[in-house]
């Protein structure tokens, strides 16, 4: 295995070396041109000793043979003793304090699974930099996070640090098919080639797994939560084996997703009745099995009775009876399993918003412990802008964990910039009032409100084949973003922007405040030409690529009229008590306060209130005068970031320079195409000029409404 991972490293790195194409992301390791800075990483370079040996300490001397080469033009140096000429020291905790003898509690903080301190040590007179974790992962990461401050030009040799990640599971969820097509995918094909597997293995497995390490993201689900039952037979977990081979030094968890049909589909039995004892042995079985492969395997990821797939209710019982039984087989291994929340059937007469508590609440409590509820960050569906979903505060004896989008399904997909760390931002630390007043998301996702001890923060990846892997470049900031969140959601959104600028562009003022600015801006623009003031699900149908406010037909929850509900009085979805009642699930402070059109944040105003085109809003303006005037900013905001960035030119590099120069241009024309068909659709009810401010709606609504895009990227399959 570890001939197989040097051979794979040095493929990873030869392919990384083309010119600049947005391969490299985050980990380019620019060369260090600062005198002071390349005389003391020339002599840290000059000797690395590792306390031991492990399969994690092989993939680090490679990641700093690669930043050595890159940001120094030189190999570095590995001694094989302690003292003399070495410089640094990395190792566990346990290893440095019994070779050395070292007080463990002396300097070095608590620094759980995956924690790690670095600073000087002073031995026998002489100061080494040193790298500690409790794990060799955890000297992993502080390896990266030592490396990303020099590429960010924050390193000091002389100061101590301490880091351990926030939530447990720090998860991509691939939505990947076996036939190598990705749903709600924007950048090419699934990267895992099944065919080709387990015999091939692509080099770009490794940077992958390189990329996820150094945000300390430590768990991926493979296959999409639409899941094929085919992966769990033996002819795919020999193929997953590899992967979690491959991954297992990078400190990564393989996850599975799980079809609840699969007793049925590849078992030969008759029922997938979760309390039939026939089914119950199939999911031991067949758990047993995978550990037999993969003995560090994570777990199983279900997505059940939600959108055609299959689940307890077919045979009348409830989702902790059908999680249950998965659970039970998984925890004599210590595996995981995550039940997604996002159940709704347009056969239930609620608002689609409420579906999901009126499963989950009455279960509180019935789940198993190695169970988590992986819950959307808001109650609809990754919404350019949503309210944080309700479930979070209205349980308290269950295991939860939150699921964003990293892949821009309702954003754009990926000839939009929209940087999503602001929106991620927002609902973390979103006020919950339960179960204490100052309960927020983040604090009942990593335990420290809800007191959960297992504890997840999952992602949908943005990840395919196209050479710069998220199809944008700009799309590698939002998985950069989640990782960083992931690992430390009190992040702002202005430190990992800049974080992530420096370490994809350099560190020159100009570049890094332009932009910074761009980034900074980029998502509030795509909800003001998109869905502003709490509009939401007024997209194009299946495809979600472009506006459809007017689209109708088929099954109610999927139209954009059952969301905005625009007639000749008004607009917007009545949540409130007089309504459908969803803003009941929330705590009281919020429902006393959203309540009242004019308290609630009016970003929220259209999804709780159904209110007349001539509501006052705080700016004086009409509720149809500020509908106008958000779309229109949205637009004037997109040609400003096209204007910052082209002033940039001479800056960058011009391979990837032109490359975001001509998604910008395609960002301007779709934002001023969202804002002119959706103004044209709702003044039909408003019956209003538009504001005399704006840059006037031009076109005929006819000919938006008969655009068509049966080549869009990411439609779901058929089943």
């Amino acid at each position: 295995m570890k001939n197989l991972l040097t051979l794979l490293l040095f493929f990873a790195f030869t392919y990384s070396s083309f010119a600049k194409d947005g391969y490299e992301l985050w980990l380019d390791y620019d060369k260090v041109e600062a005198l002071q800075m390349k005389a003391q990483l020339e002599s840290l370079f000059s000797g690395f000793f590792f306390f031991g040996e492990s399969p994690t300490y092989d993939v680090i001397r490679k990641e700093l043979e690669i930043a050595g080469e890159k940001m120094l033009g030189k190999a570095p140096v590995f001694s094989q003793e302690r003292l003399g000429q070495t410089q640094v020291w990395l190792g566990t905790r346990e290893q440095l304090s019994q070779v050395l003898g070292l007080d463990q509690q002396a300097q070095i903080l608590e620094l759980g699974e995956d924690g790690f301190w670095m600073g000087p040590i002073i031995f026998q007179g002489k100061t080494y930099f040193t790298i500690v974790g409790n794990r060799p992962v955890g000297v992993l990461y502080g390896v990266f996070n030592w490396l990303r401050s020099i590429q960010t030009g924050t390193f000091d040799p002389g100061t101590q640090k301490s880091e351990q990640p926030k939530v447990k599971l720090r998860m991509l969820n691939h939505w990947d098919n076996l036939d190598r097509t990705v749903e709600r995918g924007y950048a090419g094909f699934s990267i895992w080639d099944w065919h080709k597997l387990p015999g091939y293995i692509d080099p770009r497995y490794i940077d992958y797994a390189r990329a996820n390490a150094s945000l300390g993201i430590n768990a991926v689900s493979l296959t999409n939560v639409n899941a094929n039952a085919r992966i769990l037979t033996t002819d795919f977990m020999k193929k997953a084996k590899v992967l979690a081979d491959i991954f297992r030094p990078y400190g990564i968890q393989v996850f599975l997703t799980a079809r609840f049909s699969a007793p049925i589909e590849i078992g030969g039995l008759k029922t997938a009745d979760p309390l039939d004892p026939e089914v119950i042995a199939f999911w031991k079985e067949k758990t047993d099995e995978l550990y037999s492969f993969i003995p560090d395997f994570g777990g199983f990821l279900v997505k059940a009775n939600s959108e055609g797939q299959p689940g307890p209710h077919e045979y009348q019982r409830n989702h902790a009876e059908g999680a249950n039984v998965l659970a039970d087989a998984l925890a004599p291994h210590g595996g995981v399993l995550i039940w997604r929340a996002f159940v709704y059937s347009h056969e239930v007469d609620q608002d689609r918003h409420k579906q999901a508590n009126l499963e989950f609440e009455p279960l509180d409590g019935k789940f198993r412990d190695n169970v988590i509820i992986q819950v959307k960050n808001g109650a609809i569906d990754f919404m350019p802008r949503e309210p944080f979903h309700p479930l979070f505060g209205a349980v308290e004896n269950t295991n939860l964990g939150i699921e964003f989008q990293i892949t821009q399904e309702y954003l754009g997909q990926a000839t939009q910039l929209v940087f999503l760390a602001p929106m991620w931002e927002e609902v973390l630390r979103s006020k919950t009032y339960r179960p204490t007043p100052a309960s927020t998301v983040a604090g009942i996702i990593d335990g420290s409100n809800s007191g959960q001890n297992l504890t997840l923060m999952a992602g949908v990846s943005n990840i395919g084949t196209d050479r710069n892997w998220t199809g944008h470049l700009f799309g590698q900031s939002n998985w950069y973003a989640f990782g960083r969140q992931a690992w430390d959601h009190t992040l702002t959104s202005a430190e990992i922007a800049e974080e992530w600028t420096k370490m994809t562009f350099g560190n020159s003022p100009e570049v890094l405040s332009k932009i910074e600015e761009i980034l900074l801006e980029s998502h509030e623009a795509a909800v003001n030409y998109m869905m502003p003031l709490g509009l939401h699900h007024i997209m194009g149908w299946d495809h979600h690529y472009g506006p459809g406010p007017w689209v109708t037909g088929g099954r109610p929850d999927w139209t954009a009229l059952y969301y905005h509900q625009a007639d000749s009085l008004g607009i917007g979805f009545d949540r409130t008590s007089s309504g459908s009642n969803a803003l009941g699930q929330y705590a009281p402070e919020i429902v006393h306060q959203w309540s009242d059109p004019n308290q609630i944040p009016e970003k929220y105003l259209l999804w709780f209130h159904h209110l007349p085109w001539d509501f006052e809003l705080k700016s004086g303006k009409t509720l149809w005068e500020e509908i106008g005037l958000h779309y229109d900013q949205g637009v004037k905001t997109a040609r400003k970031m096209q204007e910052t960035w082209a002033s940039l030119e001479s800056e960058l590099d011009p391979q990837r320079f032109d490359h975001v120069r001509q998604l910008l241009a395609i960002q301007v024309s779709e934002a001023e195409w969202w804002r002119n068909s959706c103004l044209l659709y709702f003044q039909t009810f408003a019956k209003r000029p538009f504001p005399a401010e704006i840059e006037q709606p031009a076109g005929d609504l006819e000919y938006y409404k008969s655009l068509r895009f049966p080549t869009a990227p990411g439609i779901r399959p058929r089943w």
